[in-house]
């Protein structure tokens, strides 16, 4: 279950904002022998579900069973983990550039009516949440080896990895954001993690609704050519959606 939030129309071509994120390597996930590793990871290490694949698909994650799903792009996403400190495990879709908070199960259908409780409601906010059916890209698995541990796992080869991972032998739900003041069983509250994202994702679209204006003269005549003067040839209008 995908739960359709109202979302902004922006230019496909808008610049991510906050740490870089770094494309997969062409090979990724897809690879069958990587994707069964994974898989056994996920499942017998972790115990979550994962999707069937077919062709070159990477490993998915079924959300709704152990885990639901909140979204955003990646620069809001980065912008909220320096604000809420306490969270679930956090991945980062590297081509979608999107962050995915894992929250409690049942979450996904909170999710409307809190922001309308926290004064979003109607409100246009590149905001996902996933329930039932759901799927997200599988990060890579985090290494539990001898030495530390690493929390990216093979980063060049992934499409998706763990900014904030899971530990293997580590209890997954009372980790997650739950509703309720600081959430029950110490887990991160849902309603301040909900309340930032929504934030940070209208900042980033205010920002970028004023980095639009600035590129621009009074009247809506592009910066850089003069007014009442015919432009060279090729030039064009800048246009946003």
């Amino acid at each position: 279950m995908t739960v359709v939030l109202p979302r902004p129309a922006r230019p496909l071509d808008d610049p991510p904002t906050g740490p870089p994120v770094p494309p997969p390597s062409p090979p990724a996930a897809g690879c069958p022998h990587r994707r069964r590793a994974w898989r056994q990871w996920y499942e017998c290490v972790l115990g979550w579900p994962t999707g069937p694949t077919a062709g070159g698909r990477p490993l998915e994650l079924l959300t709704g069973v152990r885990f639901d799903a909140l979204g955003l792009p990646a620069g809001a996403g980065f912008a909220v983990l320096r604000r809420v400190r306490a969270t679930g495990p956090v991945a980062l879709d590297r081509r979608r550039r999107e962050l995915w908070f894992l929250t409690a199960v049942g979450t996904a259908e909170e999710v409307p009516e809190l922001l309308g409780w926290l004064d979003w409601g109607g409100v246009a906010l590149e905001l996902t949440v996933l329930g039932p059916g759901g799927r997200i890209v599988a990060p890579a698995p985090v290494t539990d080896g001898p030495g530390p541990r690493e929390p990216y796992g093979p980063v060049r080869a992934a499409e998706a990895v763990w900014v904030r991972p899971p530990w293997p032998g580590d209890d997954l739900e009372p980790t997650l954001p739950v509703t309720g003041l600081g959430g029950g069983r110490g887990a991160p509250d849902l309603v301040r993690l909900v309340g930032a994202a929504a934030t940070e994702c209208h900042r980033a679209r205010l920002l970028r609704a004023a980095g639009a204006r600035r590129g621009q003269l009074p009247g809506g005549l592009p910066r850089g050519r003069p007014s009442g003067r015919p432009g060279r040839a090729g030039d064009q209008a800048l246009a946003f959606s």
